[in-house]
């Protein structure tokens, strides 16, 4: 019997966003998936250190954005972006994990949760990642003409 369910998140013109969890009817955790395109706008050295960073910012504003009340202070984040093949003129994938521990039981589809997710994605999304001075983001991998 499948338990898990996913809901897209509409209204991001660079990214691809969703939510889900694996079981909805005992809900503890939620996770948020963040998927784009990068293109570096600078040539690094070390692309191993400004994932991180960027990895590192997104995990502090986190921290900021997340509801008390709903969500517990512990979190999972992970950035998938392979630092190997990051090269100017060139998209890399993207893949952004947060998984979040729910404190109280709330349905899956619930507007509190709902807007909750929201407001996290919409702040990731803004600050760490659209106004990044390494990359700039993408929907697709091939420019449209």
């Amino acid at each position: 019997m499948k338990k898990g369910k996913t809901a897209q998140l509409q209204g991001y013109e660079h990214a691809k966003c969703s939510y889900g969890t694996v079981d909805a009817k005992k809900l503890k955790s939620v996770y948020i998936l963040i998927q784009s395109w990068v293109e570096p706008t600078v040539t690094m050295v070390n692309w191993s250190r400004t994932t991180g960073m960027l990895e590192r910012n997104i995990k502090h504003h986190l921290l900021d954005v997340v509801d008390p009340l709903i969500f517990e202070k512990h979190n999972i984040v992970d950035l998938d972006l392979r630092s190997s093949g990051i090269q100017l003129g060139k998209r890399s994938f993207m893949n952004l994990e947060m998984t979040l521990f729910v404190k109280e039981h709330l349905d899956f589809k619930s507007i509190i949760l709902r807007d909750r997710i929201k407001q996290i994605v919409n702040s990731i999304y803004g600050y760490p990642l659209m106004k990044s001075k390494h990359f700039i983001l993408h929907k697709t991998k091939k420019q449209s003409v």
